[in-house]
């Protein structure tokens, strides 16, 4: 186990090195998640409708 206050002092220097995003790159990504959520939730939508649909018509065969 090495030094407390050597593993704090290393903690510290690796989050000097970490490159953290800008405000644009941040405000970009989370418009891309919100994007993509948007149009899997579109895509979702229409599939239930399509299998929906096809449902219904085998029921109505059936009875």
């Amino acid at each position: 186990m090495i030094n407390p206050l050597k593993f704090i002092q290393e903690v510290k220097q690796e989050a000097f090195k970490v490159s953290w995003p800008t405000a644009k790159e941040t405000v970009q990504g989370a418009l891309m998640v919100f994007a993509m959520a948007v149009l899997a939730s579109i895509f979702f939508l229409l599939l239930d409708q399509v299998l929906k649909f096809f449902l219904e018509i085998i029921l109505k065969v059936s009875i």
